[in-house]
């Protein structure tokens, strides 16, 4: 007996866009089920590193204006956010299929969060270089991935019990903090 065959990943970027605007605008598990089997962890990677090089260089234009390094306000945004993003991506996955059980692929859990965390991370550096507004912004935006998070596990780990995707969140949020932290600062 033969197995049918999965047909691969297939999206772009081009679509990505749209697909992004869905999940922020229409917010909801069945939401992000209409597309985490559009792409997988090549498509979810080059997203979030264009998100990086777009932060990099909104950051490093204003750099100046804060008295901060443009180079190095660049360079930490281009390793620390596809960096941030691979550490928490990989801590859903393994918290949720191996506590939860979930059923999703890591290419699921990828895809389906590069869909809001590249908009929200990109709007969170736009908003971050006006000051004072900047930090009242970066709370709203944590609020706003914490959501679009728990939407997200549901959905791409397969988790409808409530409780198991918000656990699954915020053990991932712990675990992220502790390996981010190490893995951050042997890189920068």
């Amino acid at each position: 007996m033969s197995r049918p065959t999965q047909s691969a990943p297939t999206d772009t970027v081009a679509q990505m866009l749209p697909q992004s605007m869905a999940v922020l605008t229409r917010p909801s598990p069945s939401t992000f089920e209409l597309y985490e089997k559009r792409g997988g962890m090549t498509q979810a990677a080059i997203y979030v590193v264009l998100a990086a090089l777009v932060s990099g260089v909104i950051a490093g234009i204003f750099a100046p204006f804060h008295d901060l390094n443009l180079f190095s306000q660049f360079f930490s945004r281009l390793i620390a956010i596809p960096v941030q993003f691979a550490i928490f991506v990989a801590a859903v996955y393994l918290i949720g299929k191996n506590l939860f059980k979930g059923t999703g692929t890591f290419s699921e859990v990828a895809y389906t969060f590069a869909l809001f965390f590249v908009p929200l991370s990109i709007v969170g550096t736009l908003i971050g270089i006006i000051p004072i507004l900047g930090w009242i912004a970066g709370i709203l935006i944590s609020i706003a991935m914490v959501f679009f998070g728990f939407l997200a596990v549901q959905s791409s780990m397969n988790l409808r019990d409530q409780t198991q995707a918000a656990i699954t969140l915020v053990l991932s949020g712990l675990a992220y903090w502790v390996v981010g932290a190490i893995v951050i600062g042997i890189l920068l």
